[in-house]
């Protein structure tokens, strides 16, 4: 159990050490090339700035998307006392609760720290879950907010904004730089700084969004372990995950900026083998809690 979730948090760190090592060498680069190395590094800060607001709105833009709405015990006493039991054994403050309008069983959780959390369950998931799949599965996402996980995607978020940019502003100073055809000097890094933007599109767009999703699955396996270790009965998630398997369904409101804030793919579940998907495959999901629960 305890190696299961330092592992996933090692994993975690290491990929985002080496995302940071690739804007590092970019930023070099691009440093070296122009004889200004400071450049580029207004370019992270802003991005930083703008990926700092988003990280204080990022919970009201998930439940604005979502079409969730804020219950209190008396709307769902079931829900309610699911989620207030978990968060009394954990030590938790008592998160807000929503449900989501939507057939397609569901949930997910955010929130910057623990007293912001914010959990939602969709009325699809109600109706298809026991007791103690209910449990298991909002044990899983109040372990999303119990690790954090909303700074490490937010963290991740920075980071191939920042590339991003790197790759536009490099592109665009390219022309200019390469703008008189009879300095060779410019020429030279013009072609340069067409380079660095090449390379860092190539980062942005494409291993960006796999480092994205390498991280947000990492963070499932281990919400995974931690609601397991607070439920102290990993069946009853891995349960829930099999109904999820057996019924899930894209959510009408599906947003792919949000996907990996919920517990089951929300837009293509049941395809357990892409590339760029921010979700484990159930399968492997499955097969971990029910090793973790042989321990126990």
């Amino acid at each position: 159990m305890y190696s299961a979730i330092a592992a996933n948090k090692r994993n975690t760190f290491i990929i985002i050490g080496l995302f940071v090592a690739l804007i590092g060498g970019l930023s070099y680069w691009w440093g070296y090339s122009t004889g200004n190395g400071s450049s580029a590094l207004w370019i992270i800060a802003f991005v930083f700035g703008y990926a700092l607001i988003q990280y204080f709105v990022a919970s009201s833009l998930a439940i604005a998307m979502s079409g969730a709405h804020q219950i209190q015990k008396a709307d769902n006493p079931r829900l309610w006392r699911t989620v207030e039991n978990l968060a009394i054994s954990q030590g938790m403050p008592m998160p807000k609760v929503y449900i989501i309008n939507d057939p397609a069983p569901n949930a997910f959780a955010t929130g910057r720290d623990p007293k912001h959390a914010v959990v939602a369950a969709t009325t699809g998931l109600l109706e298809i879950m026991d007791d103690r799949e209910l449990e298991g599965v909002m044990a899983h996402e109040l372990g999303h907010v119990k690790n954090y996980d909303i700074r490490v995607s937010t963290i991740v978020f920075g980071l191939v904004s920042a590339i991003g940019i790197i790759a536009d502003m490099a592109i665009r100073m390219s022309f200019f730089a390469g703008g008189d055809r009879r300095d060779s000097k410019d020429n030279g890094l013009g072609a340069v700084l067409l380079l660095v933007g090449i390379a860092a599109s190539i980062i942005a767009w494409f291993i960006g969004p796999i480092v994205s999703a390498a991280v947000s699955r990492q963070r499932e396996y281990l919400a995974d372990a931690s609601g397991a270790e607070t439920t102290r009965f990993p069946e009853g998630l891995a349960s829930a995950l099999e109904k999820l398997g057996q019924y899930g369904r894209p959510l009408r409101r599906a947003s792919a900026s949000m996907a990996h804030m919920y517990i089951a793919d929300p837009i293509k579940p049941g395809l357990i083998e892409r590339v760029f998907s921010t979700h484990p495959p159930i399968p492997k999901r499955i097969a971990r809690l029910r090793e973790i629960g042989s321990k126990f």
